[in-house]
């Protein structure tokens, strides 16, 4: 990418000199033009719609994507075009280290969007690698994710303008984002007193559309879908595997053994306390912690009944941190006792670390383990770190309650990682391929948290911004599996903001949990057909399936919106290092549905037979989030 990164720099040291002209198609290959609606900021800070000319080459090369922006974009689009190749590859089944990719973007003004032309650059290299024409009445927004879905924008309002403006009969959307919500300002004056009010109104794309251009509004699911809305051609897409079962009985055992363990751990802590010598008030304060756990207790008992282990997993891990922290502070009596408390962590997580680093990978499975384990072991590496700073300041409690995370942290290492061994089988895998990902992920999830800021600003605070510096420092530093988990993280929130965002609504927020929802089991089952069990996926989509049900119970749009999360992380994880989807051989049913009555060239309107996959892009990943103990107070409630 070095020599990459030299011709963009020297691309952008002369387009301020330069007049924009298109560049020269290579001698071999074939080129397309395709408009699509962008956002850009006016001079009062409002979003307008703009559109946004693409110039798509595809030449015999070397695996390079070359992209020039002309004005600047706000936001990098290099990344997104990067991940547009690796898609187009895998769809078609071609090896794209054999092919170069040329992409010129045009606008009249520094637009924003980088993220959402994703999809349009992805389909504009499929009809390159193709040699087929695209339809110039049609324009599209959504980025585009690993797995070839199409993924959340903003700004839909705004371009759907741009598309009418344009000239544009058919504009499509990401799925799940017809119904838009919009902030509506209200002023009124009483008795020469202005009253202010603001309410949010929920706006139907596809019906404001037509209502009001005679725009039609066409949601899509995925990368298949729009390729046969822009060329007619129907490219064979994997189908769902039926019957997807989601079970953790794998977990059974090691649920109840822990369970076993934590209850006596519970026990015998709660004993220690009601023999203590502390003060009424400590003694309050420490066991209304305790009972915060045997809270969790009961809810990992009955998780285990109903067959949901790696819930029960998750509830003893949160309570165990607080038993934890209250059996290190009643067995510390002085500063020297807590400062070998915070060896004692350290050796521990050292022991743990050699163990992991010295296994021999077999297998995707074990390969996603592992990858796990080693990102437990960084966040062990930080709470210790932070228990550290507070022993320095004197504030021993708190030093305390992050020592016994990192503990804890730092044995479900172990345990990843043990059951990785558990399913290790095929030929043993290198790490480099971890740092391959890690290092897409990281610029893809950049890309998505820099468009989110240049849309709405400081919404998020400095979360997501921090998450992605915090990768880039693992990466730096050679920890590519926490990289990975870190940024795949920072990905999948992004993401479930941008398609919740301004949403309220119940009924819309389940409709869009359930799209995850079927999205996880999609991906699972298609790892499953690989030969692939996708532990780590299948218990997230376990634990989604908790917040789920709490969601239900209470109402709860937090649960909700958690429920939402570990669906696209379940989904993430199924595809993490899954090098090929399974290839469908000629005449397998393909794509069907109502096409909109539009111009579509009628020579392409059968369906094209697509090469077989000849190898595949190592894509997926998924950033690791487990909820811990809440100690507030009494400690601190996380989850990574």
């Amino acid at each position: 990418m070095r020599r990459v990164a030299v011709l963009i720099t020297a691309i952008l040291l002369l387009l301020p000199v330069a007049t924009p002209v298109l560049a020269q198609c290579p001698s071999e290959g074939h080129t397309v033009i395709m408009h699509a609606p962008a956002v850009a900021k006016t001079s009062t800070g409002e979003l307008t719609g703009v559109v946004t000319e693409f110039v798509i080459t595809v030449a015999p090369g070397s695996g390079h994507v070359y992209i020039e922006t002309w004005p600047l974009a706000q936001v990098d689009m290099q990344a997104s075009a990067r991940l547009a190749a690796q898609v187009a590859g895998r769809v078609l089944g071609v090896d794209m280290s054999k092919y170069d990719v040329f992409i010129q973007v045009r606008a009249n003004t520094s637009i924003i969007g980088g993220p959402s032309a994703g999809g349009t650059m992805t389909v504009g290299i499929i009809a390159a690698l193709k040699g087929w024409s695209v339809n110039p009445k049609v324009m599209m927004t959504g980025m585009i994710n690993p797995d070839g879905t199409i993924g959340p924008v903003g700004g839909i309002l705004e371009k759907a303008s741009a598309a009418h403006e344009a000239g544009a009969k058919l504009f499509l959307i990401p799925e799940g984002q017809r119904v838009q919500y919009v902030q509506k300002t209200e002023k009124k004056e009483i008795g020469g007193v202005i009253e202010i009010n603001t309410r949010t109104t929920p706006v139907d794309v596809v019906k404001y559309a037509k209502e009001r251009w005679g725009l039609q509004v066409v949601e899509v699911k995925d990368i298949y879908q729009a390729v046969y809305y822009f060329t007619g051609h129907r490219i064979p897409k994997p189908e769902a595997p039926q019957n997807v079962k989601i079970d953790t009985s794998f977990l059974k055992e090691d649920a109840e053994k822990d369970y076993r363990n934590t209850t006596s751990y519970y026990e015998n802590v709660l004993k220690a306390l009601k023999e203590s010598n502390v003060g009424y008030d400590t003694y309050s304060l420490l066991m209304a912690a305790l009972e915060n756990a045997g809270k969790l207790l009961n809810q990992s008992k009955e998780a285990i009944n109903e067959g949901m282990y790696y819930t029960a997993l998750s509830r003893d891990f949160q309570a165990r941190i607080i038993i934890r922290h209250v059996d290190w502070y009643l067995s510390t009596n002085t500063k020297e006792d807590v400062q070998a408390l915070l060896f004692k962590v350290r050796a521990e997580i050292n022991s743990t670390e050699e163990f992991v680093e010295n296994q021999t990978i077999q297998g995707v499975t074990m390969l996603q383990a592992v990858a796990a384990a080693e990102e437990r072991i960084e966040d062990a590496k930080s709470s210790l770190e932070q228990a550290w700073k507070y022993y320095y300041s004197g504030q021993y409690w708190d030093a305390i309650g992050e020592a016994a995370y990192a503990y804890e942290r730092a044995k479900t290492a172990l345990f990843w990682t043990r059951l990785g061994k558990r399913f290790a089988k095929g030929k043993p895998i290198s790490r480099d391929v971890v740092k391959v990902t890690a290092r897409d992920y990281i610029d893809e999830s950049s890309l998505i948290v820099a468009y989110i800021e240049s849309m709405y600003g400081n919404v998020l605070g400095n979360d997501l911004t921090d998450t992605i510096e915090k990768a880039q420092e693992y990466y730096d530093d050679g920890k590519y599996s926490a990289a990975l988990f870190t940024a795949m993280q920072a990905r999948v929130q992004g993401e479930v903001f941008l398609d919740t965002l301004g949403i309220t609504n119940w009924t819309v927020l389940v409709d869009k949990m359930n799209i995850l929802k079927e999205d996880a089991r999609t991906s699972i089952g298609i790892a499953e057909e690989n030969g692939i069990t996708p532990i780590l996926a299948i218990a997230y989509y376990e634990f989604a399936e908790s917040f789920e049900k709490l969601a239900t119970e209470n109402k709860s749009l937090d649960n909700l919106q958690n429920a939402m999360t570990f669906y696209a992380y379940a989904k993430e994880t199924a595809n993490l290092f899954l090098n090929t989807r399974p290839s469908r051989p000629e005449g397998t049913k393909t794509e069907t549905g109502t096409v909109p009555q539009i111009v579509i060239p009628t020579e392409t309107m059968n369906t094209t037979t697509v090469e077989k996959p000849k190898g595949g892009i190592e894509y997926g990943v998924l950033g690791i989030v487990v909820l811990v103990a809440f100690l507030a107070g009494l400690g601190v409630g996380r989850r990574l």
